[in-house]
């Protein structure tokens, strides 16, 4: 358990955001961080650890400290590997990702051409 707690804790410093209100954010108990990192949880559900990697913009695999999917055929795909690291590690990236997550797809194919038209400029 301290793989997770130690990858959610970089996730929260990283991104600025306290347990407490990750805790408030999720409906989740304030206590739960605490109890995860001082080993009286029992475990995660898949549930928790999927609303959990959602809330930080990771998969639940990367929450849990799985390595990283293989592409079909058993290699890895090494394009959508470093395009999630972005996502990860950049701020703005995360911002444009959250915003558009429920978006549809003739409104991302729009958002697409504004960036594109904007890059033209």
């Amino acid at each position: 358990m301290e793989g997770i707690c130690e990858r959610i804790d970089a996730l929260l410093k990283e991104r600025g955001i306290s347990g407490s209100k990750m805790s408030v954010d999720l409906g989740m108990s304030r206590s739960f961080m605490t109890e995860l990192r001082k080993g009286r949880a029992k475990g995660v559900t898949a549930e928790t650890a999927a609303r959990i990697a959602d809330y930080l913009g990771v998969t639940t695999d990367y929450l849990l400290g799985k390595p990283a999917a293989a592409a079909p055929g058993g290699e890895e795909d090494d394009e959508l590997t470093e395009y999630l690291e972005e996502l990860r590690s950049r701020p703005d990236k995360r911002m444009l990702f959250s915003v558009t997550r429920n978006a549809t797809k003739a409104q991302i194919e729009a958002i697409v051409r504004m960036i594109e038209e904007m890059q033209q400029g």
